[in-house]
């Protein structure tokens, strides 16, 4: 017992572990600074009344209770947000998987559509957004131009139209995440699926369908789950398209609830509620991904278990 216990306090065991946190020390003092610090001081403002340039001043649950209560745009912009994210997700999963399955054929070329389909994702959402806007010009951009000149039809205003802001930002998110990284993560699942089973379900007389059905929705269960709660996430944090391309506007009409919270933050300088509105929002997802997780045991697939 002696000699083990020496063996783990050795010179050379804690040099090296003095050497391995040195090396993390430069992400760990940044982690602490800027991240957990942060978290912890937003839990207590949450509780105050604090503009940032006055001292914060207690008031308990006031600013939770107002959240539910005064707030105009909390339950709106939390429907907007439900909203955005039903759209994308679905549509999100969906494109990527027949995307994902379209490319996984074994041919010449598939590796060049990949790409072409993967360079989307790799634009900054900032400059996405900016190209998607000059494109959804109501006067002169050429989505509306070209469709005038070919067909007479005369196209929505797009961002200006509170009717079809939000659909704009939806097709803004579709065109950048179809084939981004969660179509790849797709393609590393369909690599995965072991083609015995395909064979087998060749012999049994499975046409093209029943294949794809019964074997390889089946085994990539754990992929779309996956996908999907990645995809809940993200769409639920929508924040920047909708901050470059309308502000929130027009009309409120896309009026997310992360905006919300930057607003109210770093326009109304109420530093306090928006702190409240971030631990809700937090809470919420935290709620969901739980409930993901939970129903996940009924149809997700995981080897020989079910």
């Amino acid at each position: 017992m002696v000699d083990r216990a020496r063996r783990r306090v050795s010179p050379a065991r804690l040099r090296h572990v003095v050497e391995a946190y040195l090396f993390l020390s430069p992400w760990l003092i940044g982690y602490v600074a800027l991240t957990f610090v942060p978290v912890l001081f937003s839990i207590y403002y949450s509780f105050t009344s604090y503009d940032v340039i006055s001292p914060e001043k207690w008031i308990g649950l006031q600013n939770y209770v107002d959240a539910f209560t005064r707030d105009d745009q909390f339950w709106p912009s939390l429907g907007k947000t439900a909203y955005y994210a039903g759209m994308t997700v679905p549509l999100g999963v969906v494109g990527s998987l027949l995307l994902a399955v379209f490319l996984n054929v074994r041919v010449w070329g598939t590796s060049i559509f990949r790409t072409l389909f993967f360079i989307p994702s790799l634009v900054p959402i900032v400059a996405s957004t900016v190209l998607w806007f000059w494109l959804l010009q109501p006067d002169w951009g050429p989505v509306n131009r070209i469709v005038w000149l070919t067909t007479g039809i005369i196209m929505p205003r797009w961002f200006q139209d509170p009717s079809w802001a939000l659909p704009a930002l939806i097709s803004l998110a579709l065109w950048t995440s179809l084939g981004g990284t969660r179509m790849i993560i797709f393609l590393a699942g369909l690599q995965g699926v072991p083609d015995e089973l395909y064979d087998a379900a060749k012999v049994d007389g499975a046409g093209a369908w029943a294949r794809f059905w019964h074997v390889t929705l089946p085994m990539l269960t754990p992929t779309i789950f996956f996908n999907l709660v990645l995809g809940i996430v993200g769409a639920l944090q929508v924040f920047t398209s909708a901050l470059v391309a309308t502000e929130g506007g027009p009309a409120y009409a896309t009026w997310f609830y992360a905006l919300h919270i930057y607003k109210e933050a770093f326009q109304y300088f109420n530093m306090g509620y928006a702190s409240a509105l971030a631990w809700l929002f937090a809470v919420l997802i935290v709620f969901l991904t739980w409930v993901q997780m939970r129903f996940a045991r009924s149809w997700v697939y995981y080897g020989g278990e079910k």
